[in-house]
């Protein structure tokens, strides 16, 4: 199995984004509605990335500090100019980044526009595909 790019990862995905002053209670709502785990932070009038937020962050910068999450401004809270890669990448340069990083979420950026976000959990189905591959030829061989 070749390694994926992000492109690939991400063709279809419309990302979840909301402006700084979107409250931690909005962005909660988003990722339940949109079953992801991380909204990203971007600034008009070009939807510039300047953050993201992620449920790690809802627990450890919210939650676990007493913070209200119905006043609590996503600009209070985000990782702000979050680590990027660009579309051309592949996937082991994306785990690596991430990895290295120590986060789960990295968003996919071109120039100023944000194409979506790739996470660790996006890769399992890659992974699985490989092993099932690999057992494949394994059970050939034999």
């Amino acid at each position: 199995m070749p390694l994926r790019h992000m492109s690939d990862l991400i063709r279809d995905q419309k990302p979840v984004t909301l402006p700084p002053n979107a409250t931690v209670q909005d962005a909660c709502q988003c990722m339940r509605k949109r079953r992801v785990g991380a909204v990203l932070v971007t600034k008009e009038p070009a939807g510039r990335l300047v953050g993201i937020f992620t449920g790690r962050d809802a627990v450890g910068r919210v939650l676990a500090q007493g913070r209200d999450p119905t006043t609590t401004k996503l600009s209070q809270v985000m990782t702000k100019n979050p680590d990027t890669m660009p579309p051309g990448k592949n996937a082991l340069e994306a785990l690596r980044q991430m990895q290295d990083g120590g986060y789960r979420h990295i968003p996919i950026v071109e120039g100023n526009q944000s194409l979506g976000v790739v996470s660790r959990g996006d890769f399992r189905a890659m992974e699985k595909a490989r092993l099932d591959e690999e057992t494949g030829l394994w059970e050939r061989i034999w």
